[in-house]
């Protein structure tokens, strides 16, 4: 009878089995989550009326900032899907240079929005496909929307500028500091190369002390340290001749640590006149090219410099300063035009640099070491930044240096676009017409996609303390009117032609912002499990 009962059942085909899918969810949710909880860490200090946020280091350090690239590089965040989230902004500091909060925020909702989609029973491969779909007509619609700049109009590079440094700390100082980015990008572009600009060739200098509206930019060189003054040299120098050396002007040492024990006192003299005839030797070579400048790179292996020699050198009327860092060779050279001298066989006075004066000037309660005037200089350019402390110092060279980024990403990519929340809108009008167009799963998630983007309009509103709902509406009945360059004005607290405001900001930062935040949220999405490797 059992026998029979087996048989009559019907055999289960290999094809079906069970698979708990329960892991799987509580893993996507997961990362979710924590994906979600960095992007509201950040969302508060979003835009002109953001909050600033106070970073607390494990050694004591302060920070006040709210720049979204700084908060989330100090964040000790352990969850690998939230690690994503820094690296997304990390991602975006390098490509645009702007934009490190809104790129976040707008990864945030976009996680939010598929949540809720996961939840309605949608494959996570059909909500990735359908924001690759979305974030590439999103490029297009902002490219249209786009205007075109040329570098020979200042006032458009200074307003673009204006708006990036608007939201931060110092943006009471921005009259001052964006001109002097436009200025300081400008001087440094290669007409061979009209669309490269590289930052290195910008030298931001700190030097404590006055305010931020003391910062101004150094055609020509400058260094936070002071001549060295322990033999009584020279500390101003016209018409220098100016040499960057990469070797030691001291006693040279055994490649091996060893100690040599001189007993007898003939010995002992016969080391020292030794030495002082090496030293001697060595300068001698250096005052024969007509060198009456030197630059020393810092040394690592013993000192660069002794008593004896920098006593020597100033009898020989030569300006030495020292412990010039490793990382400045570059500038330094490029900038005084000269070639780095590794070994003292190599002295050569078609090797130096010429400037007009290298002077030790006095400013606050140090000094710096400025060199002007220099000839056939190299396309770099110093900028010397004031501070009233430390805090203020570090978030105005921040500030700064994301109103460089935003210069150069005119220069490699000159279209400009509205701020204030407008392209955002406009995308998810556009996107909201077209996602009616579509049929199935994919125009359900490309709706979506266009609601996550109101994010950023409604952040902006909420952080300048009015009525999200009210003022996103209103903007959504504008640009459904035909006005694209409505945007919010947080000064005045209403709608207006956020173009005619000078709230400008480059296309590259808002394409960049979309298409980066998508990558990380299709990542996001694809990833079922965790496999922790020990």
């Amino acid at each position: 009878m059992a026998a029979a009962s087996t048989a009559s059942r019907p055999r289960a085909s290999k094809a079906e089995s069970f698979v708990d899918n329960k892991r799987k969810e509580d893993i996507r949710s997961a990362n979710i989550n924590a994906g979600r909880a960095v992007a509201d860490a950040v969302r508060t200090s979003l835009g002109p009326k953001g909050m600033d946020k106070m970073i607390s280091t494990a050694s004591g350090e302060v920070i006040i900032t709210n720049d979204g690239a700084t908060i989330l590089n100090k964040m000790d965040v352990l969850q690998p899907a939230a690690k994503m989230m820094v690296e997304l902004s990390k991602s975006q500091d390098s490509a645009a240079g702007d934009g490190t909060t809104t790129v976040v925020v707008l990864a945030g909702a976009l996680l939010r929005v598929c949540q809720s989609l996961l939840a309605s029973g949608i494959h996570p491969t059909v909500i990735s496909d359908a924001l690759h779909k979305s974030c590439a007509k999103s490029v297009d619609i902002l490219t249209a929307m786009a205007v075109p700049v040329e570098l020979t109009d200042r006032d458009s590079l200074v307003k673009s500028a204006s708006t990036s440094l608007n939201s931060k700390v110092v943006s009471q100082y921005s009259t001052l500091l964006a001109p002097l980015a436009v200025d300081a990008v400008l001087s440094v572009i290669d007409p061979e190369k009209p669309e490269i600009v590289d930052l290195r060739d910008i030298k931001i200098v700190k030097k404590l002390g006055g305010t931020v509206d003391d910062t101004h930019t150094v055609n020509g060189l400058v260094f936070d340290k002071k001549v060295s003054h322990a033999a009584g040299g020279p500390t101003r120098m016209e018409n220098a001749k100016i040499a960057v050396i990469q070797f030691q002007i001291s006693p040279p040492k055994t490649d091996i640590e060893q100690s040599i024990v001189v007993s007898d006192y003939t010995q002992m003299d016969r080391i020292l006149k030794e030495e002082r005839n090496y030293i001697l030797g060595m300068i001698k070579k250096i005052k024969a090219t007509g060198c009456n400048v030197l630059l020393i790179q810092k040394s690592i292996l013993r000192d660069a410099v002794t008593d004896l020699s920098l006593h020597y050198l100033a009898k020989a009327k030569i300006m030495v300063i020292k412990d010039v860092e490793r990382d400045e060779i570059e500038f330094v050279t490029k900038t005084l035009n000269c070639l780095p001298i590794a070994n003292i066989e190599h002295f050569r006075a078609e090797k130096l640099g010429h400037a007009d004066l290298v002077e030790e000037a006095s400013l606050g309660d140090g000094k710096i070491l400025k060199i002007t005037g220099i000839k056939d200089m190299g396309r770099t350019t110093s900028v010397l930044v004031r501070g009233s402390n430390q805090l203020v110092l570090d978030e105005a060279e921040r500030s700064l240096h994301d109103a460089l980024c935003v210069v150069r990403c005119l220069v490699s990519k000159r279209f400009l676009i509205a701020g204030g929340g407008a392209p955002e809108i406009e995308l998810s009008r556009q996107l909201g017409a077209w996602a009616k167009v579509l049929h199935g799963m994919e125009g359900f998630c490309v709706k979506s996609f266009a609601e996550a983007l109101e994010v950023i309009p409604y952040t902006l509103a909420e952080n300048a303390g009015l009525n999200p709902i009210a003022i996103v509406t209103e903007l959504r009945n504008k640009h459904a009117q035909g006005e694209i360059n409505s945007g919010i004005n947080v000064r005045k607290g209403q709608i207006t032609n956020i173009l005619e405001e000078n709230v400008v900001q480059p296309l590259l930062v808002s394409t960049s912002a979309i298409t980066l935040a998508t990558e990380c949220v299709r990542m996001i999405l694809k990833i079922d499990d965790i496999v922790t490797v020990r």
